[in-house]
């Protein structure tokens, strides 16, 4: 789990260097849907019998939460530190507990529910609304909500289709309704260093999004889950790594609560 989300964090990292050198966010985000797209097919079983899929709305719904998460946390990492990127990011659980409790009618608890508002709390410190908020933590913010609402369509279509077969399918639904934006916004021209990061934000984040289709496999959700705030670990050491960047001790109490907060649910869904 650790290596997946340092994967899928290292790609982001890539990307915020490739938009802080004046490459578009929404260029970056097509070409990670479009090289993992290519990268990952031959792995993924594919049958004509999967072809079905990709005429289900609700698949189609899925990519673009996907989607739409991705291009805001990419946008939103051009102006953002790291690690305060992912913590206001970390709405995204809270928005989905609290619609899978009244779209998909999972058990509402009152520890987890306790659990998530401490999480929030530490959100607030992040984003410190009203505080010199600026739009880069709106964007994380959005982010997040749009990844919440992935993940809840994700529990509604999961028991119909096979865990690589949405794997893919938001890879290349997503390549193909961002390819106009993406090539409208493409630069005049690319240099060697700039295509391996490219490389390296697709790749990362594909083969880190495939680690956690296999680790499903074995592992139950309710596990997996909390283990999502790990993330904050490998946000937090390479932001500083590559671009010196620290939060301050307002944000860092922040991530700290997060990052309580999601262990304590794992502790939670193992008892």
């Amino acid at each position: 789990m650790l290596t997946s989300m340092t994967l899928i964090v290292g790609g982001d990292v890539a990307a915020k260097v490739l938009s802080q050198n004046g490459i578009s966010p929404i260029f970056i985000a097509w070409t990670r849907f479009a090289l993992a797209s290519v990268v990952l097919l031959p792995f993924c079983g594919l049958t004509h019998v999967d072809a079905p899929a990709l005429r289900d709305p609700r698949v189609w719904l899925r990519a673009l939460f996907i989607m739409g998460g991705i291009c805001l946390i990419l946008t939103a990492l051009r102006t953002e530190p790291v690690a305060d990127t992912f913590g206001a990011f970390f709405v995204g659980p809270i928005v989905a507990y609290a619609l899978s409790g009244w779209l998909l009618k999972e058990r509402i608890t009152l520890a987890r529910t306790v659990l998530l508002g401490v999480s929030f709390l530490g959100v607030l410190l992040v984003v410190k609304p009203g505080f010199g908020v600026t739009v880069g933590m709106g964007f994380a913010v959005l982010a997040g909500i749009f990844h919440g609402c992935y993940v809840v369509s994700t529990r509604w279509i999961a028991p119909l289709y096979r865990p690589r077969l949405l794997l893919i399918s938001q890879l290349v639904l997503g390549g193909i309704m961002l390819a106009p934006f993406g090539l409208a916004a493409r630069p005049d021209r690319l240099t060697l260093a700039a295509f391996v990061l490219v490389a390296i934000s697709a790749m990362g984040s594909a083969f880190g999004n495939l680690l956690l289709v296999k680790l499903s496999q074995t592992t139950p959700s309710s596990v997996i889950a909390p283990l999502i705030y790990t993330q904050l670990i490998p946000a937090t050491i390479l932001g500083f790594l590559v671009f010196s960047d620290w939060p301050d001790w307002i944000s860092f109490a922040g991530l700290a609560v997060i990052f309580a907060a999601g262990i304590a649910s794992l502790a939670l869904s193992q008892r």
